[in-house]
C-alpha cells in the first residue's frame, strides 16, 4: 500500500525493502546524519538498458511514490521510474565478502551477464 501519492497508479504494485535491506539504510542515514528514506530510480546504462540508483531521500516530491518500509522509514520512486520497478523487492546480501542490494524486478525480461543492467 501507498501513501502520500498526488497521483496514484491503477492496480499499484509497491516497492519493498526487505528487513536487512532497511537495516542496512538505517545505518547509510545514520552515517550521513539525515534521510527518511531511499529513493529508487532507474538510469539507461549497461549492455541490457537500465541500471537502478538509489539515494537517500529527506522528502518526497509531490509527485513521487511514497512505499512505506517499516516504522519511519521511506521508499520514493518518482513517475519515470515507477514503470520499470512497480512490484521491486529490495533486499541487501552478503556474499563472500562482498555485500549489495540485491533487486527482484518482476518486470525484468533480460539481464546482461555481468548483471549490472536490465531490460523491460
Amino acid at each position: 500500500m501507498s501513501v502520500n501519492n498526488a497521483n496514484p497508479v491503477e492496480n499499484e504494485q509497491p516497492v519493498t525493502l526487505t528487513e536487512a535491506a532497511a537495516a542496512h539504510v538505517r545505518k547509510l542515514i545514520e552515517q550521513r546524519g539525515s534521510g527518511r528514506g531511499i529513493r529508487l530510480g532507474v538510469s539507461a546504462m549497461g549492455c541490457s538498458g537500465f541500471g537502478y540508483v538509489l539515494d537517500i531521500v529527506d522528502e518526497p516530491n509531490p509527485e513521487d511514490r511514497v512505499f512505506p518500509a517499516g516504522g519511519d522509514l521511506i521508499v520514493v520512486v518518482g513517475p519515470e521510474a515507477y514503470p520499470y520497478v512497480k512490484g521491486t523487492r529490495i533486499d541487501f546480501v552478503r556474499e563472500g565478502l562482498n555485500r549489495s542490494f540485491k533487486f527482484d524486478n518482476p518486470n525484468v525480461q533480460a539481464t546482461c551477464g555481468c548483471g549490472e543492467s536490465f531490460a523491460v
